[in-house]
């Protein structure tokens, strides 16, 4: 499926980071950064730029504020573009330096629907700093269409470069996706539409193709596919579809080999029963991630009766 203006995006470090709160070894980032380059992936989005007013550093790892040091100590300016995310409502403006001085070259601002006027207010304050910047509408599977379509046409005019689909909670099946992305096309003329899944159904990977077949041309993926619970779409599997010449996966089977086999056993995202149920059903995972962690076995027909009755509390 090649397509030379299809963007690839990695996003192991800041998806991965939900799984054992952004702690990974500065070692491992850089061999996750320099791999990748090798690899030819487009952008590496090495964690999130939260506010330290609000998420104070000594209860999270380094990869949750992406200082520009840190990221420096693990990156360096080449082909493969550095991007980091944040969030509308937990976000310090000041902490972003214009773009001529940063190694970071695209903000991606993460919004619900609800939230959009702040998002285009942030995303044109980093466009002026002269950064690249897309818009990840959240939970869209939650949404009611007549509040995205509001949405997609406010964000029609608005500076961003790409504005992304995002399956939050592994929900969305390929009839979804087909129908999502030609509204989404139709709606934004003249700006790139992404797509992020999540693969709480086993569908990431699947879906990210049926996106890209439709004529979506920014995809998210991540080394082995880790990500909070289910995990995204696998980086590997995603090179090989796109057939793009200038993309080597040996490079991230190397990565997987040396890092990944360990970091899942230890942090065990992927297919569990308490994520495909709760994919299922179009919840959000925070109670099967307790789940996963709790001591002991668990009762999936319990797990699922309680997921069933959460909205009923």
């Amino acid at each position: 499926m090649y397509r030379p203006e299809i963007k690839l995006l990695d996003c192991t470090i800041r998806d991965g980071g939900l799984m054992n709160n952004w702690d990974f070894d500065k070692a491992l980032v850089k061999d996750v950064f320099e791999a990748l380059a090798e690899a030819g992936v487009d952008y590496v989005e090495l964690g999130y730029r939260a506010d330290k007013r609000i998420f104070p550093p000594d209860q999270s790892g380094p990869w949750r504020y992406c200082d520009e040091d840190l990221l420096r100590s693990v990156a360096h300016e080449c082909s493969t573009k550095v991007s980091v995310m944040c969030d509308v409502g937990r976000t310090n403006y000041n902490d972003f330096l214009p773009a001529s001085e940063s190694i970071v070259k695209m903000v991606r601002v993460a919004s619900y629907v609800k939230e959009i006027d702040k998002a285009v207010h942030l995303g044109d304050y980093l466009k002026d700093l002269g950064y690249e910047t897309t818009v990840n509408l959240m939970a869209v599977s939650h949404v009611l269409e007549m509040d995205l379509d509001e949405a997609l046409a406010q964000l029609a005019g608005t500076r961003f470069d790409a504005v992304y689909l995002v399956d939050s909670f592994g929900y969305l099946y390929s009839q979804h996706i087909h129908y999502l992305a030609e509204k989404y096309l139709k709606a934004l003329p003249g700006k790139q539409v992404g797509i992020h899944c999540h693969n709480n159904q086993q569908l990431a990977f699947a879906n990210s193709i049926d996106a890209v077949v439709r004529g979506i041309n920014y995809v998210d993926a991540t080394v082995y596919g880790i990500g909070r619970a289910a995990g995204n779409c696998p980086l590997e599997l995603i090179i090989e579809f796109l057939r793009n010449p200038k993309l080597n996966v040996r490079p991230v089977l190397d990565l997987i080999g040396k890092h990944f086999i360990r970091l899942q056993q230890e942090l065990q995202w992927g297919y569990q029963i308490p994520y495909a149920l709760a994919g299922c059903h179009n919840k959000h995972p925070r109670s099967a991630m307790a789940a996963m962690k709790g001591d002991g076995a668990i009762d999936f027909r319990r797990f699922y009766d309680d997921l069933l009755n959460e909205d009923m509390v």
